[in-house]
């Protein structure tokens, strides 16, 4: 295996008495899409700022690409996306100009701006000034200029957030186009759906400390109950049963209602990431 774009050992930051990180330890390898999933103030938020240079770990090491974060390696940096919470494009710039202007701060001279525009559903506004976008629009092109350096390493932070379904579902499939390309991403988001759809791996951070880190599959596997939801006609009314598939007698009352003339429809049920954070935490993903 090669080595991961992304390592974090034994890392703590605290403000003040506050504890927000308390000795974190993960990895993300290249082409990886690691979920890093917690409620507000879990931490999430402060490691990725220690991971991007904006605060310098306390105790712990990270590294990425393999050079240690509080060296501010000027290669690495330009080898790193980022799409945050806050919104700083340049407003009287138009969408083009943005990403060209981002562009050169990398020494990109001929950079494709408008096919990473097209990526995002923005090519037909390419020449609107960034004023003129909504909040959903303005949300695109932060990614479009996170994608804009082909990094080897994304952080994105609720990458579709505000966004409608079907701009949710494009920015999902480029997001898996980058790491099918080979980059390392760590994904924050609330959407336990999109979670579950992109990430490789997850992690459940919680009051500053991993607390879970498999596959998802894995995850539900461990912790969660495989059920079946049968629907079957009750006279003019519909009655539902649900049981667990490994119950003693499952098999074979799953067989008699499959072999029922009123059966309607049979859905197998899996435990949730949210009901597994639930449960490994007491909180929501919310909360």
């Amino acid at each position: 295996m090669s080595e991961p774009a992304i390592q974090v050992q034994d890392l703590h930051y605290a403000y003040g008495d506050l504890q927000a990180v308390k000795g974190i330890s993960f990895d993300v390898q290249p082409g990886e899409i690691l979920g890093f999933l917690g409620p507000n103030g879990a931490g999430k938020s402060t490691t990725i700022k220690m991971l991007t240079g904006q605060l310098t770990p306390q105790k712990g090491t990270a590294r990425i690409l393999g050079k240690d974060v509080t060296k501010d390696d000027p290669e690495v940096q330009a080898q790193i996306g980022v799409c945050f919470e806050e919104k700083n494009l340049y407003l009287n710039m138009t969408a083009l100009e943005n990403l060209d202007f981002f562009a050169s701060l990398f020494g990109i001279k001929d950079a494709d701006s408008l096919e990473v525009l097209r990526r995002v559903g923005l090519a037909d506004r390419a020449k609107d000034r960034v004023s003129s976008f909504s909040k959903g629009m303005r949300q695109r092109m932060m990614i479009s200029r996170a994608f804009i350096n082909k990094p080897r390493v994304l952080f994105l932070d609720e990458p579709t957030d505000g966004l409608d379904p079907v701009t949710s579902a494009a920015i999902r499939k480029t997001i898996k186009e980058e790491a099918e390309r080979g980059a390392a991403v760590l994904l924050t988001t609330h959407d336990m759906f999109e979670a579950d759809e992109l990430s490789d791996r997850v992690a459940f951070i919680n009051e500053g400390e991993v607390v879970a880190l498999d596959t998802p599959e894995s995850l539900k596997l461990k912790y969660g109950t495989r059920s079946v939801k049968v629907r079957l006609r009750n006279g003019e009314d519909v009655r539902e049963e649900r049981f667990e598939i490994d119950a003693e007698g499952a098999s074979a009352r799953l067989a008699e209602l499959a072999a029922s003339p009123n059966l309607m429809t049979i859905h197998t049920e899996e435990a949730t990431l949210e009901q597994i954070f639930i449960q490994l935490t007491g909180r929501g993903l919310e909360g």
